[in-house]
């Protein structure tokens, strides 16, 4: 492991200086290589499925763990737009003149080596290594044993299509027993970011376990508050899809909070919505009047269905559910349906959360839907990425100072130079 995590180290500063075309055409190259291997690809799922079947994986990780052949096609799609997407690395982001001939630049940098500990989703291996490889880093994978095969020959494809396009050796390597996870966490020298995919408790266990900086989310308890101004057809569109769209995703709503002056007239239509689908209620009392509905414990609240299992709570007012996303949601994603505008804007500023949203599905909470090339996950910290990280989520900056031969005693007594400190519009250039 020290081996590999040493190589990922020399990797990652000969792809931080990969131009362009060169990232692109081993991008291009990934693509083909899945395609091309596709039914190899799908006998490793299915070798996946039938052993989870067997061990009685849980339902919604079952869903996860499928990569059938239009989520190949997906991943290929996904990659398509992220060659299209423009080469974050190496773009000024603000220049400054110190004095005359000495220019300050801020220029946009790989992280360098980042370890990603994830789920049961093969096609997370896909966007995570691509995006990546598009930002100039090298990446060490690890993946849940239930998609141990799966992840295998991905990888596998992923190293040998790369390496082949002229992509520096080591920059992608997978990680398959606990003990890889244990040797990663103590390699603070080697790998500069974590981002753990997994419940509270993973990821609070990653955190508590190593001095690298971890970056991530951990449950996505999201909401759909329906507001007394919504539109009725609007709300029960937008929540059907939020919950029942694809339930086994992190995206995915668990709670609807509904305004008193809506229960009434909206709650016996929108069961029907959801029944129809299959979708198990648990409601608070005043839901349980209206509509048939399991009692909702507090236990309910705070729970991740990723099942086709939803809470609903009648509130009495705007910031009555904005109580309670922020005491019970986890900062993913939390949407309000509303005709007011400025009901919409109380809202956004007072949910304390990563994304949110007025009049749209909480689903669109999507690397790949908010056009940053699919996503290494959501973030739900509060300084370097949040929301779903894309591309930009994985660059850090590097300051760059060019003079011409000025040293600080020219700046230094009564009699020093000053310093001008004037904004520039310009592109870093020697």
């Amino acid at each position: 492991m020290e081996h590999i995590a040493q190589k990922a180290k020399t990797a990652a500063i000969n792809l931080a200086a990969a131009d362009t075309a060169a990232k692109n055409r081993a991008l291009a190259a990934i693509a083909r290589a899945l395609e091309a291997e596709k039914d190899t690809i799908l006998a490793a799922n299915q070798a996946d499925l039938e052993r989870s079947t067997r061990e009685a994986l849980a339902a919604p990780l079952l869903k996860r763990l499928r990569f059938d052949a239009p989520k190949i096609a997906e991943a290929c799609e996904g990659i398509a737009s992220l060659i299209g997407l423009a080469d974050p690395v190496g773009a000024t982001q603000a220049a400054t003149e110190l004095d005359d001939h000495l220019l300050l630049y801020r220029v946009s940098r790989p992280i360098g080596v980042i370890g990603v500990i994830f789920e049961s989703r093969p096609d997370a291996l896909v966007q995570i290594s691509c995006l990546c490889l598009k930002s100039g880093n090298a990446v060490l994978l690890k993946g849940g044993r239930e998609a141990g095969e799966t992840n295998r020959v991905l990888a596998d494809i992923i190293m040998r299509a790369s390496r082949e396009a002229g992509m520096p050796d080591g920059w992608l390597n997978l990680m398959e027993t606990r003990a890889d996870v244990a040797a990663m966490l103590a390699m603070d020298a080697h790998i500069d970011l974590i981002i753990p995919r997994g419940s509270n408790e993973f990821v609070r266990y990653i955190m508590d376990h190593t001095r690298i900086p971890v970056l991530g989310h951990a449950d996505g308890i999201c909401h759909v508050y329906i507001d007394r101004d919504a539109d009725p057809a609007m709300a029960r569109r937008i929540a059907v899809d939020s919950k029942t769209q694809y339930v086994a995703v992190c995206n995915a709503a668990e709670t609807f909070l509904v305004h008193a002056g809506m229960a009434e007239a909206l709650l016996p239509p929108l069961m029907e919505d959801l029944t129809a689908r299959g979708v198990e209620i648990r409601g608070c009392e005043r839901t349980a009047a209206i509509v048939a509905a399991k009692p909702a414990t507090e236990e309910d609240w705070r729970t991740e269905y990723l099942d086709l299992v939803v809470s609903i709570r009648v509130v009495d007012s705007l910031d009555a559910a904005v109580d309670h996303i922020n005491r019970y949601g986890s900062g993913h994603t939390d949407v309000i349906v509303t005709a007011d505008r400025a009901r919409a804007l109380r809202f956004m500023d007072h949910v304390d959360t990563a994304d949110v949203f007025v009049n749209c599905s909480s689903r669109f909470s999507d690397g790949f839907r908010f056009g940053l090339g699919a996503e290494v996950g959501i973030s739900t910290n509060k300084i370097h990425a949040r929301g779903p990280v894309g591309l930009e989520g994985l660059l850090i900056y590097q300051w760059r100072l060019v003079g011409d031969g000025q040293i600080v005693a020219d700046y230094s007594g009564p009699d020093g130079r000053s310093f001008s400190h004037r904004r520039l519009d310009k592109h870093f250039e020697i």
